[in-house]
């Protein structure tokens, strides 16, 4: 597969658990039917589109890559959608992991590209 296309699929899939997670927190422990059904869906399509990823990326990466962006984005949805606070140490720690998937994308010699 082209690796563009890997990757767009690959944040597809980010995006999907994103919006999962962010209607996961909007269910109230599943107690509301849309944003649980919203729920299912979103972590089914990001799981289907993964499963793509990963006859290119390998498993370790592409979960890292997946994980660290779902991570520092739910982390953004939170403060600005449900008013979250982020402290200094939370924020110092967001931008190693960031850190983390910039050097396993351009040093690592287990990334396809």
């Amino acid at each position: 597969m082209n690796p563009a296309f890997v990757y767009g699929l690959l944040f597809v899939a980010v995006a999907l658990e994103v919006v999962g997670t962010s209607a996961l927190q909007m269910s109230q422990q599943f107690s509301r039917l849309w944003p649980s059904l919203l729920v299912f869906v979103c972590y089914g399509g990001a799981f289907y589109c993964l499963s793509f990823v990963l006859r290119t990326i390998p498993v370790g990466i592409a979960y890292a890559i997946w994980s660290a962006l779902g991570i520092v984005l739910i982390s953004m949805v939170g403060v600005v959608a449900f008013r979250q606070k982020l402290d200094l140490a939370a924020i110092i720690g967001l931008g190693f992991i960031i850190l983390g998937v910039v050097i396993v994308n351009l040093f690592s010699k287990s990334v396809s590209h």
